[in-house]
This record gives structure tokens, C-alpha cells and sequence, in this order.
């Protein structure tokens, strides 16, 4: 079955291109690594492995990349704080959101590139958009000025700005359409911050080059799938596609996604307002399946806001259709409901997910299920039934993540 997602840049449901005998490049912007993830972090990657699960549910391969930033303004000033070396800093962080994500689930990527390690790659690319003519000092810095592009072959750095960017306490939006769109290259820099020789002296280059060098080599222009949170849209995503455009004279993905935020009180969850929910405390309070359950709920679009009565809510409806579910695979006086109706309902998950991931019809189907299970007498699935049902059972776990059955006999 064909997967539909929404493209951010054009804003149109489109199929996943599968290319015979290729993978489907599933490209996603990972963690810099200065600090714990948050349930904002958390929802984004959920997203990319109900993608991947859905494809590789359907048999398609995926190349699934997801890289680490683990160079960046944001790592030296926390790492200052703490008195540790930013290498050191970002091995400790990193070790702690992976193993969150191992916690949720989150199907481990093929490759997991570190941004230190690609740094001869990112300098290169940064020579090459020296070529371009378009790369002017300001400062201790190198920029790159993109050209004007048409409409929709870029996400807009005009007016339309704050419809895909999100504002953060000091980081206004720049006015001029021109000067927004300018990127960093290169940055003079000495140790003990990061610090490379590369073209116009010891520096490090711009957080920007990081994915599109990564991807370059492990994945190849255009990736089929790109994404990561939609506070990356602009500047990231943006000047990630700049690249690809001038150095390629392609894009950077075929396929833009941007699952939307979560809020708390109104705002998006970040350091600098203190908003944030701790992943591992989420994980500590409810576990992986009730927490995925809560924050797939609401449509991936659709910006999603947090409570703690609504997660609590949400985790009790689990356990109870987890129970439920359990209850009716295990061994007893056969019921009225058969393996047709889990082969039914798992044929619901497995078209509701390929139409733009709209997990909220899912857990619909899934609270039906658990309702007539429960409005049947004996409550059990007819013994001659119980391996259809099983495998039923199992293909939604596949595709949702969900663990229903793992504890049936």
C-alpha cells in the first residue's frame, strides 16, 4: 500500500517514491546534544518511526539516517556551566537521548553519524559554495547569500516567514527577506571551542553543512524522506536546501515532512523558556506504550498541547485496551468475536497510517475493538481463531509500535 505524506515545502499529500531495487533514503535531523530530550523531542521521533515502520511493514527497505550534533554554540556555553569539554559534554548527552529513544521504542537507525567526524566533508562543501561566488565575510564569519529562487522552490524567507518559522526568546525573526536567508559557512574559532584548519583559517563550519554532507555520502541527493521537528524548517531545512539547489542543482529531499509541535501553556517546549517536559520523567510516570499512545493521539499535523491530566487520561485508556486485547488472544470459552475482526480492524491501522499517518483514526479503531471485545460475554477469541488473531494483533504492533500482545500465550 502506497504511503502519503504531507510535503512541508508544498503543502500537498504526496506518495513516498520507491525506486526499484533502492531503499527509500529516510533522512532525520537528530539531537544536538546539550542537554536531556523533552516530550516535544520525543513526538518528532515517534513520527519517523511510524514512517519507517509503515514502509518496512510493507516491505519496502529503508536507509534510515539520523545524525548527531555534537559541535555547536549551544553545546560550548552548556559545557562552560559545567565545567567539561564539549566533546565530553556531548558523549554524555548523546548516551542519554539514545537510550530514551531505545526506552520509546524508536527503531534504532542504520546509520547515526556524528557531526565531528564529518567535519573534513562539511569544509569541503563549504569550499565548493565559495565557488559560487556568493560567500562574503562579515566579521569572523563566512556567509552564503542564496540567490532568489522561484516560488515553492524554497521555503519563503519574506512575509510568509512566520508561517513555517518558530519565534524563540531572543531570536527574533530577521525583516529583510535578503538577509534572512544568509547562512554561515565558516566561523573563526580557537580551542578549547571546536576547531578545525579549513579554508579561511582555524574555525569550525556552519551547523548548516552538517546534513547536507552527511546525506550527500550516505544517502545521495535528493533524499526520498527529510524532516525533523518544525522549528527546523527555517533556518535549517531552509539553508540545507540552499545547498542541494547550488551545489546539485536539485533539492535536498523529494519529500519534506515537519510533524507540529508541542505546546505547553500556548508555547513551544524549549530550554530557554522552561517549559520542558523531561522524556525520562514522561517514561518514568506512564512507560513507553502509554506515553506513545498520548502523543500519537492527535493528528501528526496538528499541533499537539500537553497536560499532565491528559497524559494520565491517556495512559489509563491504554492499559485498559492493552488489557483488554491480552485478555481476548489467551487461552478460553471462545466468544463472538473472531480473527475476521482483528484482521479487519488491523486493515483500518494499515490504511488509516498510509494516509498521512493519521494515527488519530487508528486509536479510533483500536477503542472500537476493545469495546466489542468487552461487550462480549466470554471475551475470548474462538480457539481455531487464536493464530489469525495473533498475527493480526502482531501486524498492528509492527506498524504502530504498540506492544498489545506480548504477554499472550
Amino acid at each position: 500500500m502506497e504511503l502519503l505524506l504531507r510535503d512541508t515545502l508544498s503543502g500537498r499529500v504526496r506518495p513516498v517514491t520507491h525506486r526499484p531495487a533502492r531503499p527509500v533514503g529516510l533522512y532525520v535531523c537528530g539531537p544536538t546534544v546539550y542537554d536531556g530530550a523533552h516530550v516535544g523531542h520525543a513526538r518528532t521521533y515517534l513520527v519517523f518511526d511510524l514512517i519507517r515502520r509503515q514502509l518496512e511493514a510493507e516491505g519496502v527497505p529503508v536507509l534510515h539516517v539520523m545524525n548527531v550534533t555534537n559541535f555547536e554554540d549551544k553545546i560550548d556555553a552548556r559545557a562552560a556551566e559545567l565545567g567539561l569539554t564539549w566533546r565530553t559534554l556531548a558523549m554524555r548527552e548523546e548516551a542519554s537521548f539514545l537510550r530514551d529513544l531505545r526506552t520509546l521504542r524508536i527503531l534504532s537507525p542504520r546509520f547515526r553519524p556524528r557531526a565531528s567526524d564529518y567535519v573534513p566533508q562539511m569544509t569541503e562543501v563549504a569550499r565548493k559554495l565559495a565557488r559560487t561566488g556568493r560567500v562574503h565575510r562579515q566579521g569572523d564569519e563566512w556567509l552564503y547569500t542564496p540567490p532568489r529562487r522561484p516560488a515553492g522552490v524554497n521555503f519563503p524567507t519574506g512575509a510568509e516567514l512566520a508561517a513555517h518559522a518558530v519565534d524563540e526568546p531572543g531570536h527574533p525573526f530577521p525583516v529583510d527577506e535578503q538577509s534572512a536567508g544568509e547562512f554561515l559557512v565558516w566561523k573563526l574559532q580557537e580551542p578549547p571551542r571546536p576547531s578545525w584548519e579549513g579554508p579561511w583559517g582555524r574555525g569550525t563550519p556552519g551547523w548548516h553543512l552538517e546534513c547536507y554532507a552527511m546525506a550527500h555520502q550516505l544517502i545521495g541527493m535528493p533524499v526520498d524522506v527529510h524532516g525533523g521537528g518544525r522549528d527546523l524548517i527555517f533556518p535549517h531545512h531552509y539553508a540545507e536546501n540552499e545547498v542541494a539547489l547550488a551545489l546539485d542543482r536539485k533539492p535536498f529531499a523529494r519529500l519534506f515532512v515537519h510533524p507540529a509541535l508541542v505546546l505547553w501553556a500556548g508555547s513551544k517546549m524549549s530550554k530557554s523558556r522552561g517549559n520542558l517536559v523531561p522524556l525520562r520523567t514522561a517514561l518514568r510516570e506512564v512507560g513507553p506504550d502509554a506515553l506513545r499512545w498520548y502523543l500519537l493521539s492527535a493528528p501528526t499535523t496538528e499541533r499537539f498541547d500537553w497536560s499532565s491530566t491528559g497524559l494520565h487520561r491517556a495512559a489509563a485508556e491504554w492499559r485498559r485496551i492493552r488489557r483488554t486485547v491480552r485478555f481476548w488472544l489467551r487461552p478460553g470459552v471462545g466468544g463472538h468475536i473472531g480473527a475476521l475482526r482483528a484482521v479487519e480492524v488491523a486493515a483500518a491501522v494499515r490504511r488509516d497510517l498510509a494516509a498521512d499517518l493519521a494515527t488519530d483514526r487508528v486509536f479510533d479503531h483500536l477503542r472500537a475493538f476493545a469495546a466489542q471485545i468487552d461487550a462480549d460475554p466470554s471475551g475470548h477469541v474462538p480457539t481455531g481463531d487464536r493464530k489469525a488473531a495473533r498475527a493480526a494483533i502482531q501486524d498492528i504492533e509492527r506498524r504502530t509500535g504498540l506492544a498489545f500482545a506480548d504477554a499472550a500465550s
